[in-house]
């Protein structure tokens, strides 16, 4: 059991025949993962070799559906494009959009998550800049290593790429049952909310490991969510327990202002929630660790 991408899910890619959809795209299918075609409207009817195999290339978005079935894209196309892209999937209904491109304008996201929000929510937007979606030992669209975790029974949700890998490494001998990059700007698609209620309700995931970090209110609202609607045992981590006030760190999101939005402020609603907080990625592993042991 996965959330938002299994075994039978066929990936698609945005912008296959660039640098970034070619090596990822070959990383994807290294990793299992069924990619089964891409798009580029310049070179609409030719093949890309990917690891050996011919992935035919489209037009657009609805072309590839109906041509191969794909039900997920994972859009790397450069950010100056990339709402203009994400507003074709959406347009086409594919159910899941992964949108990997970042340094995307702040308003070009808002328009198109409103646009998915107009057509009743038929695609699920995981991004933008984020590392993607992996359901080990089932299927990989994104940028996320396939190599560092192993299959299990922990789910993932977390803002931050890099914290995102080294949780699934330090954790790779329990194992994930899907792990969710979601991405740290200012206006993403999936939340940590949506990515927590689907973790409750999959009877294969038995514990959450979210990571959040300093800026905005997400975190405090997620530990309201879990406070009323999460019954399995859920381990935090918040990033940016020394960022100074008022700068930004890191993701466009991550800005602290007096009191809001500081690492502390997320711990205790965390905590306040009955979440148990590490101090660093290492204690937070070692948290869930001991959690999944006493289980």
């Amino acid at each position: 059991m996965a959330i938002f991408l299994t075994a039978q899910s066929r990936v698609m890619i945005q912008g296959i025949t660039g640098s970034e959809g070619r090596k990822h795209g070959a990383r994807m299918l290294a990793a299992g993962t069924q990619v089964v075609g891409g798009t580029n409207p310049k070179k609409a009817g030719q093949t890309i070799e990917l690891n050996g195999r011919h992935v035919p290339v489209f037009g657009t978005v609805a072309d590839t559906m109906a041509a191969t079935g794909a039900d997920v894209s994972v859009v790397f196309v450069p950010a100056s494009g990339t709402k203009a892209a994400v507003i074709e999937a959406i347009e086409a209904k594919i159910p899941l959009c992964v949108v990997i491109t970042e340094g995307i304008p702040v308003h070009d996201t808002a328009e198109f998550w409103a646009r998915a929000v107009e057509e009743g929510n038929a695609t699920r937007i995981v991004g933008p800049n984020c590392p993607g979606v992996a359901s080990p030992g089932k299927s990989n669209a994104g940028i996320i290593p396939a190599d560092i975790t192993s299959e299990g029974r922990i789910g993932l949700v977390s803002k931050s790429g890099t914290l995102t890998y080294q949780m699934m490494y330090e954790l790779r001998d329990i194992g994930f049952s899907t792990c969710v990059g979601i991405g740290g700007d200012p206006v993403i698609g999936t939340t940590h909310i949506d990515c927590l209620r689907a973790f409750q309700d999959d009877p294969e995931t038995s514990a959450i490991v979210m990571i959040g970090e300093i800026g905005g209110d997400a975190e405090e609202r997620a530990a309201a969510f879990i406070e009323q609607n999460v019954t399995k045992p859920v381990v935090g981590y918040v990033a940016g327990f020394t960022a100074p006030e008022g700068k930004t760190m890191g993701h466009a999101g991550a800005i602290i202002s007096g009191s809001s939005g500081t690492a502390q402020a997320k711990k205790e609603a965390l905590e306040k929630a009955g979440v148990r907080v590490g101090k660093t990625p290492s204690e937070t592993a070692a948290l869930i660790r001991d959690m999944v042991r006493s289980a």
